[in-house]
Parts: structure tokens; C-alpha cells; sequence
């Protein structure tokens, strides 16, 4: 159960990376650095919890087959 626990924040921090290449200043208002930074945050959590559970559920269905 301990490995889920690394596989999501590898994974989270993995996404927190590859959202730094987008630009979302030019999606949201000027003068809203915070809640940019919150959202992008926030969308990396997002897809790096997907991505595990994707992991997880492929690693799942392969061991039935």
C-alpha cells in the first residue's frame, strides 16, 4: 500500500512540471499571479491523480489477463 503513496507524488510532481511549459497568464486576468499559480496547482494534483489511478487500474486489468 506504501508504493501508491510514492507513485502519486511522483506522478503529482511530475505533472507540476510539465504544467510549468503552459502559460496560463494569457487565460487569466493581469494581476492575478496567486490564483494562477492555485490553479495550476490545482490541475496538476488533478492530473496526476488521474494518471496514477490509470496506472494502478492498467497494472490491475493486465494481472486478470
Amino acid at each position: 500500500m506504501n508504493y501508491k503513496l510514492y507513485v502519486y507524488v511522483f506522478i503529482i510532481f511530475l505533472s507540476i512540471y510539465a504544467t510549468t511549459c503552459l502559460n496560463f497568464e494569457k487565460i487569466i486576468k493581469k494581476d492575478k499571479v496567486i490564483e494562477t499559480r492555485i490553479l495550476s496547482f490545482m490541475i496538476s494534483i488533478i492530473i496526476g491523480y488521474l494518471f496514477s489511478n490509470f496506472i494502478f487500474d492498467f497494472l490491475e486489468i493486465s494481472k486478470l489477463i
